[in-house]
């Protein structure tokens, strides 16, 4: 038998995932005037802890995020909601591996 391999676990979510999602933007005249809207609902996915990273790259119009859910569709459904979500075009991808400096421990200080 082959090796099982199991569904990441996350510390602060029963039963969810974390995707990695890339967004591919282009702008117009109007893009920048939801901006302001988008960043309020960005805040809120933030604040509910659905959203653990976004970051955004002016210079190669795209954007990454981190996301907490039950699945690919459900990424969607919160993306869609997104003021900008016309401007997108986006790929979604479950991570097997999810580490990084803020899930260590901080380095013991001696005096």
């Amino acid at each position: 038998m082959g090796k099982q391999y199991h569904r990441m676990e996350n510390i602060n979510h029963d039963q969810l995932n974390k995707y990695q999602v890339t967004v591919h933007f282009d702008m117009d005249e109007e893009f920048m005037g939801f901006v302001p809207a988008h960043r309020v609902y960005i805040n809120s996915l933030i604040e509910k802890n659905i959203l653990d990273y976004y970051t955004v790259s002016m210079e190669s119009q795209k954007s990454w995020m981190v996301m907490n859910a039950g699945s690919k569709i459900e990424v969607e459904e919160y993306l869609s909601k997104s003021p900008l979500y016309r401007y997108w075009t986006i790929e979604i991808d479950e991570l097997f591996v999810y580490d990084g400096q803020s899930y260590r421990l901080p380095a013991v200080q001696l005096n």
